[in-house]
């Protein structure tokens, strides 16, 4: 209401009363007047009274919710469901138009400045949470594997006689096939192991491009956040590398916002060489559904090809799904859920196992299984099902030698991230530590206590 019908209101109730309406009504503006005005996180939570009353401001700005409204187009933004459209704030119209999903839609003024704050708000993140000098990023309706393929498809209009992508190993489907369907053949690096870490192989890096001429790649597709073994590529000394050839580098930052040792690696990486994009998970890092991620640079005019690079308009979910995280933890919540994430001593050898050391990687640990691979091979793969079973999810059992087949292309030792890696491997994220007592108990009761992993799970998230 503005201050017309405000004024209107004291005929019909004490103006002293309206007047405290009229000031709540205002402390809600504020906020965002500010966060229109700074397009920064706010640094404190907003009410979801705030926040729902911005978003049906928003939804006001739209066509489909004008009063008398008579579209005739075949886009007018049309709901059969009141369920579905009070689900999507009655924000029906997506983002975006055909040309580029950046572009704002006259029909639809509410929606296209829901995109422009939600990039703009994720951009603050990400530079407070480690990569300062970031200069450009949006949010696309697509999870990782996609996003990528997106960046790859961009690039070949800068590079249209490359043929390949050079890529560490990582164990990791989507990343794998992100480059197929993009139309590209990946190179693939074995990574080679350091004491306990597997880390990315920089000779053979540099012999593979000497070998098939840098001409011919597309860029380098390297890797943050990983399951141990595996550790974070070598992002410096890659960018190093794609600066000297002249190679683009777009680094899977998948859930490495979470990590402040995995940003700090990308900001390096374009400080000493050259990092063309990065991109992470919306689900991963913000605890939204699935169906988002951020494509991020360094280069503003290159992060502007890939959001035209997206065909049509998009649907506007996940920018409304990580706008309303942000505002209703804000930027001082946001950063206390990364300072939880804790580093627990190792208890494993009190069971007769190992905790392998790699301190390069922040965010997954791993364990070996040697106590159960002694009463049996299948005794391994039997903890993974009984952990699923039990509703203990997230914990990874790696048994030796796996094979998998992936479009066409045969990995050895899958899900180890190397095709010589010795030993059954346990893999899970750094706060877990703690269950692994319960896991490895040798006593009758062993079954019934993994019910109380569960609990520990739950208790613990």
């Amino acid at each position: 209401m503005n201050s017309e019908i405000f004024s209107l209101s004291e005929r019909l109730v004490s103006s002293s009363y309206v007047r405290q309406g009229l000031q709540a009504r205002r402390a809600h503006e504020q906020l965002i007047r500010l966060l229109l005005q700074q397009g920064k996180c706010p640094e404190e939570e907003w009410s979801e009274s705030t926040v729902e009353l911005f978003l049906n401001e928003l939804a006001v700005m739209d066509s489909n919710n004008f009063l008398g409204n008579c579209g005739v187009g075949e886009r007018e933004g049309r709901v059969a469901s009141g369920l579905v459209a009070r689900r999507h704030y009655r924000l029906i119209h997506g983002i975006g138009r055909s040309g580029d999903i950046a572009a704002v839609q006259p029909k639809a003024a509410g929606s296209s400045l829901l995109n422009k704050i939600t990039n703009s708000v994720v951009l603050d993140v990400l530079r407070f949470t480690g990569v300062r000098s970031v200069s450009s990023c949006f949010v696309v309706p697509m999870a990782t594997g996609m996003s990528l393929t997106l960046c790859f498809l961009t690039l070949r209009h800068r590079r249209p006689g490359a043929r390949f992508i050079l890529w560490p190993r990582i164990d990791q489907k989507s990343c794998f096939k992100s480059m197929l369907t993009a139309g590209f053949e990946p190179v693939v690096i074995e990574n080679v192991l350091e004491g306990d870490e597997l880390r990315t192989n920089l000779e053979e890096v540099e012999r593979k491009i000497e070998e098939l001429g840098a001409e011919n790649f597309l860029c380098v597709h390297s890797t943050t956040s990983c399951f141990a073994p595996r550790v974070p590529d070598r992002l410096e000394e890659l960018a190093v590398l794609c600066a000297k050839h002249d190679i683009p580098h777009i680094v899977n930052n998948a859930y490495g916002m979470q990590s402040s040792k995995c940003m700090h690696l990308i900001q390096q990486g374009a400080r000493v060489g050259r990092i063309d994009a990065f991109v992470q998970s919306l689900d991963k890092n913000f605890m939204v559904p699935v169906g988002g991620a951020i494509i991020a640079g360094f280069d503003e005019n290159f992060i502007k090809e890939i959001s035209k690079m997206y065909p049509g308009r998009a649907s506007a979910s996940p920018s409304l799904d990580v706008l309303i995280t942000l505002l209703t933890l804000g930027a001082n919540g946001y950063k206390k859920l990364l300072a939880e994430r804790k580093e627990l001593s190792a208890l494993a050898e009190r069971h007769g196992e190992r905790l392998l050391h790699t301190p390069h990687n922040p965010i997954s640990l791993a364990m070996s299984l040697n106590r159960l691979q002694t009463h049996s091979t299948a005794a391994v793969t039997q903890l993974g099902s009984m952990l699923f079973t039990r509703q203990v999810s997230g914990a990874r059992v790696v048994p030796l030698g796996v094979e998998q087949t992936v479009s066409g292309h045969t990995f050895r030792g899958f899900m180890s991230h190397a095709c010589y890696f010795l030993g059954h491997i346990f893999n899970f994220k750094r706060q877990t530590i703690s269950y692994i007592p319960v896991l490895l108990s040798g006593d009758d009761s062993f079954r019934d206590s993994l019910y109380t992993v569960k609990i520990i799970f739950q208790k613990c998230k």
